[in-house]
């Protein structure tokens, strides 16, 4: 066989429903730290003590602020291969709380990423998925330089508005007003 005619491996690529399946057959447990990402089971980086700390923060301002339902590290479908798990996200009261499915892009107000060693991976493979699933907001802190990214105006070529806060600013998320986060105390002490 030639150079030219040499075959190239294919992917395997597995659904939403395959995911599952795995769990409740016990190949994957709740401990496992992965997500999936089109159609890929990707492994998640350990939560440090500033990333957790941070969560928190942003929970209690988020749940003493607004009547929405704040998860924490819990997935949102994406279409049928992608069921990312967001440090944050901001997504529609339901009285069932998502009991029979995830949260869906007509369900999720904001999604909020936080990066100490994940910077590059939710920059470049995370932010856009969440553009081309219509993500109306995701914001990206950088614990390291202390500062959020925020996208806004999704496409499927990515968010179309790219804004960028420092420690020492205020943020409000685009479909909640109300609510506004003090960069100063949500990175005191780090």
């Amino acid at each position: 066989m030639t150079a030219n005619t040499a075959t190239v491996p294919h992917r395997h690529r597995i659904s939403t429903a395959e995911y599952h399946r795995m769990g409740e057959a016990g190949i994957l447990s709740e401990d496992d730290r992965v997500e999936l990402i089109e159609g890929e089971i990707i492994d998640m980086t350990p939560v440090g003590s500033k990333h957790a700390a941070c969560v928190s923060r942003l929970n209690r301002i988020f749940v003493r602020t607004t009547d929405l339902l704040v998860r924490i590290q819990d997935p949102v479908r994406l279409k049928n291969d992608s069921e990312p798990q967001p440090d944050l996200a901001l997504v529609k009261f339901r009285e069932d709380g998502y009991a029979d499915y995830h949260p869906g892009p007509e369900d999720i107000l904001l999604l909020i990423e936080i990066a100490d060693t994940s910077l590059n991976y939710d920059r470049s493979i995370k932010i856009p998925l969440y553009a081309r699933h219509n993500i109306p907001e995701c914001w990206l802190l950088d614990l390291e330089k202390k500062t959020v990214e925020v996208f806004r105006d999704p496409s499927t070529e990515g968010y179309q508005k790219e804004m960028y806060f420092g420690q020492a600013e205020t943020i409000r998320p685009l479909l909640c007003p109300d609510v506004e986060i003090r960069l100063p105390g949500l990175f005191l002490s780090f």
